[in-house]
């Protein structure tokens, strides 16, 4: 079995997956697709965006520069998009079965657990 993706590489890989963003843009959009409970760092990123396109899962797609800075933009590559696909379907698959399970749960049907008492 592979071992599951890192949350900020998931997170990495879902920005880029919309098309081509830049370091800022990418920044933005983790901490949007997270509902804010992941905010990356700038020297996180990078560090990150250095290790994933070591690893060819992205690429520089263009470069510009904006007020005399330079912004360089990556985009998903092929094999970015198949381990992101990869890291969906496995998710699908452990939210499928924690769901069947909880449905079997007497908590959730309306019952009460000793375990779990008075909680509602």
């Amino acid at each position: 079995m592979p071992k599951s993706m890192q949350e900020p590489t998931f997170l990495i890989l879902t920005a880029l997956a919309d098309g081509p963003q830049h370091g800022y843009g990418i920044m933005s959009d983790v901490e949007q697709i997270s509902a804010g409970r992941a905010r990356l760092r700038a020297g996180t990123l990078y560090a990150a965006l250095d290790r994933l396109q070591a690893e060819g899962l992205i690429a520089p797609d263009r470069e510009e520069v904006v007020d005399g800075r330079l912004r360089r933009y990556y985009r998903l590559t092929e094999d970015g998009a198949a381990a992101l696909n990869a890291e969906v379907e496995a998710l699908q698959h452990r939210t499928r079965v924690a769901a069947g399970r909880l449905a079997a749960f007497p908590r959730l049907r309306g019952g009460t657990t000793p375990a779990f008492g008075g909680l509602r």
